[in-house]
Protein backbone atom coordinates (compact mmCIF):
# COMPACT_ATOMS: atom_id res chain seq x y z
CA UNK A 1 0.00 0.00 0.00
CA UNK A 2 0.68 3.75 -1.00
CA UNK A 3 0.91 5.46 1.92
CA UNK A 4 3.34 8.52 2.08
CA UNK A 5 4.42 10.90 4.87
CA UNK A 6 4.50 14.51 5.06
CA UNK A 7 8.31 14.39 6.03
CA UNK A 8 9.25 12.23 2.47
CA UNK A 9 6.78 14.73 0.70
CA UNK A 10 8.47 17.71 2.29
CA UNK A 11 11.65 16.32 1.56
CA UNK A 12 11.16 16.39 -2.52
CA UNK A 13 9.20 19.86 -2.18
CA UNK A 14 5.66 18.27 -2.92
CA UNK A 15 2.69 19.52 -0.95
CA UNK A 16 -0.28 16.63 -0.68
CA UNK A 17 -4.14 17.62 -1.22
CA UNK A 18 -4.70 16.33 1.83
CA UNK A 19 -3.34 15.41 5.11
CA UNK A 20 -4.97 11.85 6.31
CA UNK A 21 -4.63 11.69 10.30
CA UNK A 22 -4.88 8.24 11.31
CA UNK A 23 -5.55 8.77 15.13
CA UNK A 24 -4.45 6.60 17.79
CA UNK A 25 -7.02 3.65 17.68
CA UNK A 26 -6.56 3.46 13.75
CA UNK A 27 -2.80 3.19 14.34
CA UNK A 28 -2.71 0.93 17.42
CA UNK A 29 -5.73 -1.10 17.59
CA UNK A 30 -5.93 -4.26 15.76
CA UNK A 31 -9.33 -4.26 14.58
CA UNK A 32 -9.08 -0.19 14.02
CA UNK A 33 -6.11 -1.40 11.57
CA UNK A 34 -8.00 -2.57 8.91
CA UNK A 35 -10.52 0.40 8.65
CA UNK A 36 -7.23 2.21 8.39
CA UNK A 37 -6.03 0.06 5.42
CA UNK A 38 -9.51 0.20 3.76
CA UNK A 39 -9.77 3.93 3.64
CA UNK A 40 -6.06 4.18 2.15
CA UNK A 41 -6.54 1.67 -0.68
CA UNK A 42 -10.09 3.84 -0.83
CA UNK A 43 -7.91 6.99 -1.50
CA UNK A 44 -5.06 5.22 -3.66
CA UNK A 45 -7.81 4.09 -5.86
CA UNK A 46 -9.90 7.45 -6.16
CA UNK A 47 -6.30 8.77 -7.08
CA UNK A 48 -6.11 11.16 -4.16
CA UNK A 49 -3.17 13.00 -3.21
CA UNK A 50 -2.49 12.65 0.80
CA UNK A 51 0.35 12.00 3.48
CA UNK A 52 0.04 11.17 6.82
CA UNK A 53 2.34 12.31 9.83
CA UNK A 54 3.65 9.30 10.87
CA UNK A 55 5.56 9.18 13.98
CA UNK A 56 5.00 12.63 14.23
CA UNK A 57 1.67 12.55 14.59
CA UNK A 58 0.53 12.12 18.62
CA UNK A 59 -2.85 11.60 20.52
CA UNK A 60 -5.71 14.73 19.37
CA UNK A 61 -5.85 14.72 23.00
CA UNK A 62 -9.87 14.11 23.40
CA UNK A 63 -9.50 11.36 25.97
CA UNK A 64 -7.39 13.79 28.27
CA UNK A 65 -10.37 16.83 27.75
CA UNK A 66 -12.95 14.91 28.09
CA UNK A 67 -11.25 13.28 31.19
CA UNK A 68 -10.78 16.38 32.48
CA UNK A 69 -6.93 17.17 32.08
CA UNK A 70 -6.72 20.53 29.97
CA UNK A 71 -3.80 20.69 30.74
CA UNK A 72 -2.46 17.20 29.10
CA UNK A 73 -4.76 18.21 26.35
CA UNK A 74 -3.57 21.66 25.52
CA UNK A 75 0.21 20.19 25.47
CA UNK A 76 -0.63 17.42 23.09
CA UNK A 77 -2.74 19.71 20.77
CA UNK A 78 -0.31 22.09 20.73
CA UNK A 79 2.18 19.63 19.83
CA UNK A 80 0.24 18.91 16.72
CA UNK A 81 -0.53 21.93 15.43
CA UNK A 82 2.85 23.31 15.97
CA UNK A 83 4.10 20.25 13.69
CA UNK A 84 0.98 20.59 11.00
CA UNK A 85 1.40 24.65 10.62
CA UNK A 86 5.15 23.67 9.89
CA UNK A 87 3.84 21.69 7.60
CA UNK A 88 1.48 23.85 5.96
CA UNK A 89 -1.42 21.84 5.78
CA UNK A 90 -4.84 23.35 5.01
CA UNK A 91 -7.15 20.23 4.84
CA UNK A 92 -7.32 17.15 7.34
CA UNK A 93 -9.40 13.96 6.59
CA UNK A 94 -9.96 11.44 9.59
CA UNK A 95 -11.82 8.34 10.37
CA UNK A 96 -12.20 9.05 13.91
CA UNK A 97 -15.18 11.19 14.99
CA UNK A 98 -13.27 12.11 18.24
CA UNK A 99 -10.12 13.59 16.42
CA UNK A 100 -12.24 15.23 13.52
CA UNK A 101 -14.76 16.88 16.75
CA UNK A 102 -11.02 18.27 18.75
CA UNK A 103 -9.11 19.44 15.98
CA UNK A 104 -12.28 20.84 14.49
CA UNK A 105 -13.74 22.62 16.74
CA UNK A 106 -10.94 22.84 19.79
CA UNK A 107 -7.79 23.32 17.62
CA UNK A 108 -8.68 26.61 16.26
CA UNK A 109 -8.28 28.55 20.03
CA UNK A 110 -5.10 26.98 19.80
CA UNK A 111 -3.62 28.82 16.88
CA UNK A 112 -4.66 25.47 14.51
CA UNK A 113 -7.56 26.20 11.73
CA UNK A 114 -7.72 23.61 8.95
CA UNK A 115 -10.50 22.58 7.10
CA UNK A 116 -11.46 18.94 8.44
CA UNK A 117 -13.57 16.11 7.52
CA UNK A 118 -14.63 13.06 8.41
CA UNK A 119 -14.33 10.07 6.36
CA UNK A 120 -17.51 9.38 5.24
CA UNK A 121 -17.99 12.96 4.32
CA UNK A 122 -14.63 12.72 1.89
CA UNK A 123 -16.13 9.00 0.76
CA UNK A 124 -18.95 10.74 -0.77
CA UNK A 125 -17.60 13.63 -1.91
CA UNK A 126 -15.04 11.31 -4.14
CA UNK A 127 -18.51 9.21 -5.09
CA UNK A 128 -19.96 12.52 -6.42
CA UNK A 129 -17.37 13.60 -8.43
CA UNK A 130 -16.84 9.92 -9.82
CA UNK A 131 -13.75 9.08 -8.73
CA UNK A 132 -15.50 6.15 -6.67
CA UNK A 133 -17.89 4.56 -8.55
CA UNK A 134 -20.16 1.68 -6.43
CA UNK A 135 -21.48 -0.96 -9.35
CA UNK A 136 -21.54 -4.35 -8.50
CA UNK A 137 -23.83 -6.08 -6.21
CA UNK A 138 -22.29 -7.08 -3.36
CA UNK A 139 -24.18 -5.50 -0.88
CA UNK A 140 -27.79 -5.76 -2.93
CA UNK A 141 -31.24 -5.63 -0.94
CA UNK A 142 -28.97 -6.28 2.52
CA UNK A 143 -30.51 -4.98 5.48
CA UNK A 144 -27.92 -2.56 7.00
CA UNK A 145 -28.37 -0.42 9.99
CA UNK A 146 -26.37 2.49 10.51
CA UNK A 147 -25.23 4.04 14.29
CA UNK A 148 -24.68 7.77 14.29
CA UNK A 149 -21.30 8.61 16.38
CA UNK A 150 -22.22 10.89 18.99
CA UNK A 151 -19.48 13.28 18.00
CA UNK A 152 -20.31 12.82 14.51
CA UNK A 153 -23.99 12.89 14.85
CA UNK A 154 -25.30 15.29 17.80
CA UNK A 155 -21.90 17.02 18.82
CA UNK A 156 -21.36 18.07 14.44
CA UNK A 157 -24.83 17.76 12.61
CA UNK A 158 -22.86 15.10 10.30
CA UNK A 159 -26.22 12.33 9.27
CA UNK A 160 -26.52 11.88 5.95
CA UNK A 161 -23.18 11.45 4.10
CA UNK A 162 -22.74 8.25 5.65
CA UNK A 163 -26.30 7.41 5.15
CA UNK A 164 -25.86 8.04 1.50
CA UNK A 165 -23.36 5.85 0.68
CA UNK A 166 -24.97 3.02 2.29
CA UNK A 167 -27.76 3.44 -0.07
CA UNK A 168 -25.52 4.10 -2.84
CA UNK A 169 -24.28 0.19 -2.27
CA UNK A 170 -28.04 0.05 -3.20
CA UNK A 171 -28.63 -1.99 0.22
CA UNK A 172 -31.55 -1.51 2.35
CA UNK A 173 -30.91 1.04 5.40
CA UNK A 174 -33.31 0.34 8.19
CA UNK A 175 -33.08 2.87 10.89
CA UNK A 176 -33.03 1.82 14.68
CA UNK A 177 -35.83 3.80 17.14
CA UNK A 178 -32.77 6.29 18.37
CA UNK A 179 -31.08 7.83 15.05
CA UNK A 180 -29.84 10.87 13.89
CA UNK A 181 -30.21 13.66 16.48
CA UNK A 182 -31.58 11.24 18.98
CA UNK A 183 -29.17 8.64 18.77
CA UNK A 184 -27.76 6.61 21.81
CA UNK A 185 -24.08 6.50 22.59
CA UNK A 186 -22.04 3.42 22.31
CA UNK A 187 -21.05 3.87 25.52
CA UNK A 188 -17.06 4.46 24.77
CA UNK A 189 -17.30 8.58 24.51
CA UNK A 190 -15.96 11.00 26.80
CA UNK A 191 -12.91 8.63 27.24
CA UNK A 192 -15.26 6.04 28.82
CA UNK A 193 -13.32 3.88 26.18
CA UNK A 194 -10.35 3.81 28.93
CA UNK A 195 -11.73 3.25 31.79
CA UNK A 196 -13.95 0.47 33.70
CA UNK A 197 -17.38 0.65 33.79
CA UNK A 198 -19.52 2.20 37.08
CA UNK A 199 -22.61 0.61 38.65
CA UNK A 200 -25.42 -0.12 36.84
CA UNK A 201 -28.39 -2.30 35.83
CA UNK A 202 -26.82 -2.74 31.54
CA UNK A 203 -24.01 -1.44 30.13
CA UNK A 204 -24.79 1.44 27.66
CA UNK A 205 -23.26 -0.53 24.34
CA UNK A 206 -25.75 -3.59 25.46
CA UNK A 207 -28.70 -1.24 25.31
CA UNK A 208 -27.78 0.22 21.99
CA UNK A 209 -26.60 -3.27 20.47
CA UNK A 210 -30.24 -4.39 21.66
CA UNK A 211 -31.92 -1.67 19.84
CA UNK A 212 -29.85 -2.86 16.28
CA UNK A 213 -30.36 -6.38 16.70
CA UNK A 214 -34.54 -5.75 16.82
CA UNK A 215 -34.66 -4.53 13.38
CA UNK A 216 -32.76 -7.55 12.08
CA UNK A 217 -30.09 -6.10 9.87
CA UNK A 218 -27.40 -8.33 8.62
CA UNK A 219 -24.64 -5.18 8.95
CA UNK A 220 -24.23 -2.81 11.82
CA UNK A 221 -22.29 0.11 10.14
CA UNK A 222 -20.55 1.97 12.48
CA UNK A 223 -17.74 5.50 11.61
CA UNK A 224 -16.10 5.60 14.57
CA UNK A 225 -13.70 2.85 15.81
CA UNK A 226 -14.82 3.33 19.25
CA UNK A 227 -18.38 2.60 18.10
CA UNK A 228 -16.61 -0.51 15.97
CA UNK A 229 -15.35 -2.00 19.28
CA UNK A 230 -18.69 -1.05 21.27
CA UNK A 231 -21.03 -2.72 18.66
CA UNK A 232 -18.64 -5.75 18.44
CA UNK A 233 -18.69 -6.53 21.79
CA UNK A 234 -22.51 -6.36 22.09
CA UNK A 235 -23.09 -8.41 19.01
CA UNK A 236 -20.81 -10.99 20.73
CA UNK A 237 -22.28 -10.71 23.84
CA UNK A 238 -25.81 -11.72 22.62
CA UNK A 239 -23.97 -14.49 20.19
CA UNK A 240 -24.91 -12.89 16.89
CA UNK A 241 -21.44 -12.48 15.39
CA UNK A 242 -22.19 -15.33 12.89
CA UNK A 243 -25.12 -13.88 11.68
CA UNK A 244 -24.36 -10.14 12.24
CA UNK A 245 -20.94 -8.10 11.14
CA UNK A 246 -20.22 -4.64 12.15
CA UNK A 247 -17.98 -2.93 9.64
CA UNK A 248 -16.86 0.68 9.29
CA UNK A 249 -18.42 2.63 5.86
CA UNK A 250 -15.08 2.81 4.69
CA UNK A 251 -14.84 -1.27 4.85
CA UNK A 252 -18.09 -1.34 3.45
CA UNK A 253 -17.14 0.71 0.33
CA UNK A 254 -13.84 -1.13 -0.58
CA UNK A 255 -15.53 -4.40 -0.22
CA UNK A 256 -17.75 -3.68 -3.02
CA UNK A 257 -15.06 -2.74 -5.03
CA UNK A 258 -13.05 -5.97 -4.55
CA UNK A 259 -10.02 -3.72 -2.74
Amino acid sequence: MNVPTMASLFAEGKQPEVLFWVGCAGSFDDRAKKITKAFVKLLNNAGVSFAVLGTEESCSGDPAKRAGNEFLFQMQAMTNIEIMNGYGIKKVVTACPHCFNTIKNEYPGLGGTYEVVHHTQFLKELVDEGKISLEGGTYKGKRITYHDPCYLGRANNVYEAPRELIKKLDAELVEMKNCKSRGLCCGAGGAQMFKEAEKGDKEVNIERTEQALEIKPEIIAAACPFCNTMMTDGVKNKEKEASVAVMDIAELLARAQDL
